[in-house]
Parts: C-alpha cells; structure tokens; sequence
C-alpha cells in the first residue's frame, strides 16, 4: 500500500516532536544541556512547525524540502557535535576545550555569581547508549528524519505525474 505524501511528512515531524521530547526529558533528568544541544533543538522545532503546517493542509513539495533542510540541518549539528565531543575536531572555545580560557581568568571571573553555575562543555558526554551519546544518536535518527521528508517529496512527485 501506497502512503500519501503528508502522511509520509506528518510520520516525519512526529520524529521531530519525538526527539525534541526525549531530549526535553533528559533535561527533565537532570542532564543539562550544552550550547550544540540547544542549536540540535531549533531545527526539529522548525520541523514540527513545518508538520503542522502540513496537518492543516499546506501540502506542496516545497513544504516537504523545507521539513528535509530542517531535519538534514540537526543531523549535520549532531554529526558536528558528535566529532568535537569524540575530539576529531575542535569545536566552540565558548563551550569546549578550557571553556573560554578559564586558566587565564581572575579570581573574582571565577568566583563571579553573574555566571552560570553549572556550565556544561560540549565536549563531554554525559550519557550515551550502545557507545553513542545523544548528539550521535540524534544526528542518527534525524538522518531518518531526513529520508520521511525526502520520501514524501519523492511520494508528491509521482502522485503529481500519475494518471
């Protein structure tokens, strides 16, 4: 049986809204998110909104490329973020490495209570599961994110040219 391509695309935004929550429920945990975490979150919000969009009846190719960019944009994050924590390439000194060159800072810069607490480095990993932590499992799974959307463009093609 054949799938429509909004129902291919609202499958799609539905991963979205499921790995934005997953990542609202580590939260919940007590594992706080880095800088790249929160950037992985803007486009699977994006995502989500393009679904909806979708849910109300904007049902057009380009609506579908846009979910695509939105998911295809959280995997290159995760990927991203998954080579600064395995150390295969630097990545932001504002939340990796010395974190902003903490060795050279003052006492009062250290001891200042205007900063956060609980300052939370990109380039650890603070859980993972089968050896992938969260930003290699996001990158992952939005990988598939990216196919749903691609498939429903690729769907909306061909009911285009059918007879």
């Amino acid at each position: 049986m054949a799938h429509k391509p909004h129902q291919i695309a609202l499958l799609a935004a539905t991963g979205s809204l499921l790995l934005l929550s997953g990542a609202w429920f580590f939260q919940a945990l007590g594992y706080a998110p880095c800088t790249m975490c929160i950037w992985q979150r803007y486009p699977h919000g994006i995502a989500i909104g393009i679904g909806l969009l979708v849910l109300v009846g904007l049902r057009y190719r380009a609506v579908y490329l846009l979910g695509a960019g939105a998911a295809a944009a959280t995997a290159a994050l995760g990927f991203y973020h998954t080579g600064v924590e395995r150390d295969w390439w630097e990545g932001p000194t504002t939340c990796s490495g010395d974190a902003g060159d903490m060795a050279n800072m003052t006492a009062d810069q250290l001891l200042s209570t205007t900063e956060p607490l609980n300052m939370v480095l990109c380039d650890e990993v603070v859980w993972e599961f089968l050896t992938l932590s969260m930003a290699s499992w996001n990158a992952i799974l939005s990988l598939v994110i990216t196919a749903l959307w691609v498939a429903a463009i690729v769907a909306a093609g061909r009911s285009r040219t059918a007879v």
